[in-house]
């Protein structure tokens, strides 16, 4: 239903100026215009590109045949493959676009431009579903370019060598749309941290404890704990789903980004709440 708002015009009398109603497609717009004039969006998704192209050519420009090596972290003391070499910048590039995530979110607490946005949405979630999905439909794309480029750029180093992989071989297109998904759900976690710590440091200190601290930190659990456990830490379940192949020691592919969208999904939940039952 459209509103209406009178105000005096000319003579005393009084006219009605439509006002549109707040529908999701204006507040996805909205946010859309936020999201392309803001620059550290554009240098968070143009460093996170990078680094992954980045790695993955040096990684495999420098393979030496060695045999078996370190991967990627978090799957490291296993063979590498060419699709490990392509996605040795994921770790560093998780963490750039999940800051991204974070400051899309708590940027607008920081400085107070909250206010605003929320005074034009008083229903308060079309805001944080609007950027939940612009950041991880971006980061998505983005990531889904930088990890193809940086395979193709790997298999021109890796030419010759027998971990060399194409495109056709079982299990690469899907680790590499699975490196670009996680990548997309690790932003859309950011934006929940930080709709739900209202803070940019305290969003991006979250973060980096969940993502990367906290599997280091349970390796001082009993081992039946830990082998218990370990699978189903985030950043773990993530790497499940752009492993070339599967082990006894981790998830499946399909196992393994449920779970970390369950962990995304619970969060996004937690900031909602906020979000509405709280004030600014």
């Amino acid at each position: 239903m459209t509103i209406a708002l009178e105000r005096p015009a000319e003579g005393g009398n009084k006219t009605r100026t439509p006002v549109k109603p707040v529908r999701f497609r204006r507040v996805l717009l909205s946010e859309t215009t936020k999201f392309r004039t803001i620059r550290s969006t554009w240098i968070c998704l143009a460093l996170g590109l990078v680094l992954l192209g980045l790695f993955g050519s040096i990684g495999a420009f420098t393979y030496d045949g060695a045999g078996v090596t370190d991967g990627p972290p978090g799957i490291s003391g296993r063979p590498l493959d060419a699709v490990s070499l392509a996605l040795m910048g994921l770790s560093f590039a998780s963490l750039v676009v999940g800051v991204f995530g974070v400051l899309s979110t708590a940027g607008e607490y920081s400085t107070g431009t909250i206010r605003s946005t929320l005074a034009a949405v008083p229903k308060r979630l079309p805001v944080l579903w609007a950027k939940a999905i612009l950041a991880g439909g971006a980061v998505f794309a983005i990531s889904a370019v930088g990890v193809f480029a940086a395979f193709l750029i790997g298999s021109v180093g890796l030419d010759g060598e027998a971990i060399s992989l194409s495109f056709t071989d079982d299990g690469v297109l899907r680790a590499l749309f699975g490196a670009a998904l996680y990548l997309g759900l690790v932003a859309v976690f950011g934006v929940a941290l930080g709709a739900l710590l209202r803070s940019p440091a305290g969003g991006i200190a979250a973060l980096v404890s969940i993502l990367l601290i906290l599997p280091g930190l349970a390796m001082l659990l009993p081992d039946s704990w830990y082998d218990a456990l370990n699978p189903y830490f985030p950043s773990n379940a993530g790497g499940a789903v752009y492993a070339l192949t599967e082990t006894s020691d981790r998830l499946s592919p399909g196992a393994g980004i449920a779970v970390f969208a369950g962990w995304v999904a619970v969060t996004l939940a937690a900031a909602a709440f906020r979000l509405k039952k709280t004030d600014v």
